[in-house]
């Protein structure tokens, strides 16, 4: 990142017409609000045009793109020194290139049937999109903690790429073919079963609605082990210290007087060592200015509070699998003193792997289309969210959005999960993830649809299973296209 463009600072508000009118001139069109019964009878008919049934079928179109081309599509907008880090990563195991090939299953989820309601989806709601952070009243809280790719679009979308993920790590873990089944279907059910409350909810609650540490500890306590109940006591202990102070013993040092962030190539290169000493001298004045963008994105009480930190230090940093190759920053910033840090990361926001398919953001901003559906979709959300548009070190505009880097975030360990463990997991996820949409889609409708059977359930069961199938298909086709040279992966980064 290098300087930055006004895209991100507030616009005056538009006044309120009081003459029936819109912006333009012209009469608004009366808003519908159908009852609740109305609502319930349009989802239940919705299952004759699309039948509950149908979400079972999956085979890959007969036109199916090359998954490795979808994935080399990708990667000429990234970083090319490490693509190959992405690749390498991707080519672990079956999970690991699940993660990595949300574009290759949104490409195969647009010829699936659909029911035609619509929500705020995440876009890539496979079970390690799941978390746990603080809320800003400083409580534990369990929700999806991952939006690149949200956008709007067929509520479906999301239940399928959480139970193909299910699915997929319960192989990985090598569980039998029923334990693997009960695990996907008791998190389809519980969608399910959560939506149907949800549309009994009054508005107010569904928006306050939230799993905090109590809940995930009640949860453990009815369906877990006592060994794995104190392994979650241990998680949440560590969770609590993983904040912006210890971000800074792991990452920073002082140099001379000088705080500065610790090299450790390829995955944290400072931004001293990418540009010369005027240049980075430069770079570092610009500063002022892109966080001056970013501020504006922010509300003004938490400006007030971005205005007790001044900027120290940043570098270039490598995260998660399907991620690598995106650019990726960490900031330091100091409020008081060097013991009163805050590590901001600026996460590259590029276009959606669902808008081919779902349909063009209404944000021109990338940065802006993330944050907004992470507010949309999330109980709680950091309270430095905000979003920017600059010229990066290669003179391209490229949008960003920030957060804290650390703020007791915390996430399950899917490949030491027995089988038990995943299925109250799964449930957890299937809960939030029913409470996200239910925010911002039709919870009557939606639960209408589903019914109060397990048809649904039994035909997602079916396209987990199938789709499975296809993506350990799909991570041997990346291990061929790795020994054959056609692309260059780096293994154990």
């Amino acid at each position: 990142m290098a300087t930055t463009t006004g895209t991100a600072r507030r616009r005056p508000r538009a006044k309120a017409s009081g003459n029936g009118k819109s912006r333009n001139g012209k009469p608004r069109a009366p808003r519908a609000y159908p009852s609740p019964a109305e609502r319930a009878e349009r989802g239940k008919a919705l299952r004759s045009e699309t039948p509950r049934s149908s979400h079972g079928d999956w085979a890959p179109a007969s036109k199916r793109p090359d998954p490795i081309a979808l994935l080399e599509e990708q990667s000429a907008s990234r970083v090319p020194e490490l693509v190959p880090i992405r690749y390498g990563r991707m080519a672990v195991s079956s999970f690991t290139f699940y993660r990595g090939a949300a574009g290759v299953m949104a490409s195969d989820l647009a010829n699936t049937p659909r029911s035609g309601l619509q929500v705020q989806l995440c876009g890539d709601a496979h079970l390690s999109n799941f978390g746990g952070f603080a809320s800003p009243e400083r409580d534990l809280v369990f929700d999806l903690n991952d939006f690149d790719e949200t956008l709007p679009g067929p509520w479906e979308w999301d239940v399928k790429r959480l139970a193909a993920s299910l699915e997929v790590a319960a192989r990985g873990n090598g569980f039998t073919a029923g334990r693997r089944h009960a695990i996907v279907q008791g998190s389809v059910r519980e969608y399910r079963d959560a939506m149907h409350r949800f549309a009994g909810m009054k508005t107010l609650d569904i928006w306050y609605a939230r799993i905090d540490e109590t809940a995930l500890a009640e949860l453990l306590q009815g369906e877990a082990k006592p060994k794995q109940a104190r392994r979650f006591e241990k998680v949440v202990a560590k969770a609590r210290t993983k904040d912006s102070a210890r971000a800074f013993e792991k990452l920073a040092t002082t140099v001379n007087g000088d705080v500065r962030i610790v090299a450790d190539p390829p995955l944290i290169v400072p931004i001293e060592d990418m540009l010369s000493g005027a240049e980075a001298k430069r770079f570092e004045r610009e500063m002022r200015s892109m966080l001056e963008s970013y501020r504006a994105s922010l509300p003004e009480d938490r400006c007030r509070l971005l205005d007790h930190y001044r900027f120290v230090d940043m570098a270039h940093k490598v995260v998660g699998v399907g991620s690598v190759g995106t650019r990726a920053w960490v900031i330091l910033m100091l409020g008081r003193d060097s013991d009163d840090p805050l590590f901001l990361q600026a996460k590259e926001a590029q276009q959606s792997v669902l808008e081919p398919f779902s349909g063009k953001s209404r944000f021109d901003n990338q940065g802006r289309r993330v944050v907004e559906g992470q507010r949309l979709m999330q109980a709680a959300s950091d309270i430095f969210l905000g979003w920017l548009r600059v010229k990066g070190l290669d003179g391209k505009m490229r949008d960003f959005y920030l957060r804290q880097l650390w703020d007791w975030k915390s996430s399950a360990d899917i490949e030491v999960m027995p089988p038990k463990g995943m299925l109250a997991y799964g449930r957890l996820c299937g809960w939030t993830l029913a409470r996200a949409h239910a925010r911002s889609g039709d919870a009557i409708a939606i639960a209408s649809y589903l019914g109060s059977g397990d048809k649904f359930d039994r035909a997602i069961v079916s396209f987990s299973d199938a789709y499975a199938d296809q993506n350990e298909l799909d991570h041997r086709a990346l291990a061929g296209a790795i020994d054959s040279g056609r692309v260059h992966a780096m293994a154990g980064v």
